[in-house]
């Protein structure tokens, strides 16, 4: 499924959710915010890439004619612990298992005038533990009661369990060598919405990447490499 497909998805159930809260129906949940701790699951879709930083050019090694990242999709399931600290102010802390991988893509001259095209993948597993301060608007008012809106920001810590770090590759297989611990810094903004026995929200979320994944030992498709941080984004459903 592709990204305008995604979108397309969203707002279909976007729209599914407001019609039905357009009925002037009751409040769901009146008492719902007023706990001090919620918890739930959530299920969604990723995208992974790389941000990719090159060396100075008097550095460059000349085979390697053009390094490009490219996103992946993947998916993701997490369990939500949600603590209110104010009216409108809420800790969270979701930790998530998400599923994908990252490319780069290579131009390499392999002889004057000849090129080769190919594409190096790194699959991974991230254990994700991300924690976030969730500032959320009030209900909507009249026929969006059962509605409202929320902005998140925070950081995260992953793991990535399928790291191949300590591979060692064959005589013909040169493995790219990611380190498996990553911080980065994340934010979002999303929908509720009260149902009649739970509430349901829609997530949109960005992280970046604050320090260098690359394995620090070279190899031919990391010479031109200064770093490399990640670049991840989220379509989330939760369920709580």
């Amino acid at each position: 499924m592709n990204n305008q497909r995604k979108i397309l998805l969203v707002i279909a159930l976007l729209l599914v959710f407001t019609k039905l809260n357009a009925q002037h129906m009751p409040k769901n949940l009146p008492n719902y915010d007023f706990k001090k701790w919620h918890f739930g699951f959530t299920l969604g879709m990723n995208t992974m890439n790389f941000n990719l930083y090159p060396v100075e050019v008097d550095n460059y090694v000349d085979t390697i004619m053009v390094i490009q990242p490219s996103l992946s999709q993947g998916f993701n399931i997490g369990i939500v612990a949600n603590m209110r600290l104010a009216k409108y102010l809420d800790l969270r802390f979701v930790p998530t298992l998400s599923f994908g991988q990252r490319n780069l893509n290579y131009i390499i001259k392999t002889a004057p005038g000849e090129e080769k095209e190919f594409t190096k993948t790194v699959e991974s597993t991230f254990l994700d533990f991300p924690v976030s301060l969730k500032y959320k608007s009030k209900r909507f008012d009249g026929s969006l009661n059962n509605m409202r809106a929320y902005v998140l920001a925070g950081g995260r810590y992953s793991l990535d369990l399928a790291s191949q770090k300590d591979k060692k590759g064959t005589s013909d297989e040169v493995v790219l060598k990611l380190n498996p611990h990553d911080l980065m810094v994340t934010g979002g903004v999303g929908f509720e919405f009260y149902l009649k026995y739970f509430k349901f929200g829609v997530e949109f979320q960005m992280a970046y990447g604050l320090i260098n994944v690359l394995d620090d030992k070279a190899t031919i498709y990391t010479t031109n490499v200064e770093k490399l941080t990640s670049r991840m984004g989220w379509i989330t459903f939760t369920f709580e």
